[in-house]
């Protein structure tokens, strides 16, 4: 940054200060000072970032918009009354057309984990890109190869065979149908409030109205979800996994083919399950011959910080495991991933993926890898979490308005309520509170069935600084609600 300040500020929520001269900063002190005393809650300042962004001469977010409405899927929606136009990334941070910097808290939905433009994933894509950029699986190029090995490695058991895909979507549809082919049995288990994607399986395994669409949806049933805050049994993991067996005996063969489930449910709210949940259906699961299949599209690549998936965390382990985001740091890239046993079955018939291990894909995968390791990103998000989750959980201390706190590492939920005791959810007062810190320079996600929780998955480069200021952002923008 360079001359006297360099740093974006905001005046009441909405006007922007730059490159202020001396007898500003005094006027600036005075009005910050005279707002700390109304309100007993001082504006957040942003941490200092030592890089400017390059001058953008594209279109504007009124063009953009524009053009969007005309050219693309009404389907398409937005965040902010006022959409911003983000043109520009640097790991945690990221910049709209006027060059203003924001702290990214949301990472394209749990999809940044090393960071916007790491340059270790822009070099690993560029250099592969000047060699091949497509060929096709039917020939041979070792970018697929190796950053297959390097996943398996990172996965127990015999969980080793790879399927590339292009999404999270893709990989749980094909999982899906890995299942089914392999048990010889249609019927899949998935929990309400869950999301798994949009194609035709998936969809019937999502179980939220908001994503569903009235069309044919067989063969899934949906268990009761083992919610802690909402659930009807609190946190009593065993009690929510009796109705996965009543599931099996009334409503299906008594064989079934598999039973699906994130870790931690995303789209839902943050959501995580109950304690000894997993272990029990498990069993269940298994003695109906069906297999287990682990949802690690938002939870995985070490963002629960504790473990590198977020299923080693119950104890158990799947037959299959399905990824994507983290992956690749922002590359359309997604897997499956099974033991050699299950994977057989794929030969049966021809499957086939004409971009699913694409070698700028993969290549960047590698990379991703790498870098969490070599930079403790793991470790990061665990301490960087923990940190984050105790400063919100006091701010919970502080408002009535905050419901409930929960997740892990860096995969974490602010639930906002009307009526701790109904847990009435605050939808307006959600939307209001992520708009104002938007102002503030702070991108927050949001989710849940309600459209009330806050879904806070940043780069997992975030530091305990940049939890500080999201959290002072959002404790000074309730103070004024």
């Amino acid at each position: 940054m360079q001359g006297f300040i360099r740093r974006s500020r905001v005046i009441s929520g909405t006007r922007q200060l730059c490159n202020l001269r001396p007898w500003q900063r005094c006027c600036f002190s005075q009005v910050a000072q005279k707002e700390e005393a109304d309100n007993g809650v001082g504006i957040p300042k942003m941490p200092p970032l030592d890089y400017t962004p390059p001058p953008y001469t594209g279109p504007t977010a009124e063009e953009i918009l524009a053009q969007r409405k005309e050219y693309l899927s009404p389907s398409m929606f937005y965040f902010y009354n006022k959409p911003l136009n983000i043109v520009n990334g640097k790991m945690q941070y990221l910049f709209d057309e006027n060059g203003r910097r924001y702290l990214d808290g949301f990472g394209g939905i749990a999809t940044v984990s090393c960071g916007h433009c790491h340059p270790d994933v822009v070099a690993a894509i560029t250099n592969q890109t000047q060699k091949l950029q497509h060929s096709t699986i039917l020939y041979l190029n070792p970018a697929i190869g190796d950053f297959a090995q390097a996943l398996a490695s990172k996965l127990p058991a015999n969980l080793k065979v790879v399927f590339f895909t292009n999404s999270g979507t893709e990989a749980n549809e094909l999982a899906m149908l890995i299942a089914r082919l392999y048990t010889g049995c249609h019927d899949i288990i998935s929990l309400r409030n869950a999301y798994h994607g949009n194609a035709a399986g998936t969809m019937g395994a999502t179980a939220q109205a908001n994503w569903k669409f009235n069309v044919i949806q067989s063969g899934v049933h949906h268990a009761m979800n083992p919610d802690p805050y909402r659930g009807v049994f609190g946190s009593d993991g065993e009690k929510y996994a009796k109705d996965v067996q009543d599931l099996i005996d009334f409503g299906t063969s008594g064989h079934v083919a598999a039973f699906i489930s994130e870790a931690i449910q995303g789209v839902g709210g943050i959501v995580e399950l109950a304690p000894g949940y997993l272990p029990a259906v498990y069993n269940s699961v298994k003695k109906a011959g069906g297999l287990f299949i682990a949802d690690e599209v938002q939870s995985g690549f070490a963002r629960t910080g504790s473990n590198f998936w977020g299923f080693e965390g119950h104890g158990v382990v799947p037959d299959i495991v399905t990824m994507a985001k983290g992956i690749g740091n922002g590359i359309p890239l997604g897997a499956v991933v099974t033991t050699p046993e299950v994977a057989e079955v794929l030969t049966r018939r021809n499957y086939f993926n004409t971009f699913g291990g694409n070698p700028v894909c993969t290549a960047a995968g590698l990379a991703v890898l790498k870098v969490i390791e070599k930079e403790g990103l793991q470790e990061n998000a665990f301490v960087v979490g923990s940190y984050l989750k105790e400063r919100l959980t006091a701010l919970k201390d502080k408002y009535e308005l905050i419901g409930d706190v929960r997740g892990k590492g860096l995969m974490l939920g602010v639930e906002l309520v009307t009526d701790r005791q109904l847990k009435t959810p605050a939808k307006a007062e959600t939307i209001h509170v992520m708009d104002k810190m938007k102002d503030l320079g702070v991108l927050i996600g949001k989710g849940g069935f309600y459209g009330n929780v806050f879904r806070i998955t940043p780069p997992l480069c975030f530091t305990k600084e940049d939890a500080d200021f999201l959290v002072d952002a959002m404790d000074y923008t309730i103070s004024k609600v």
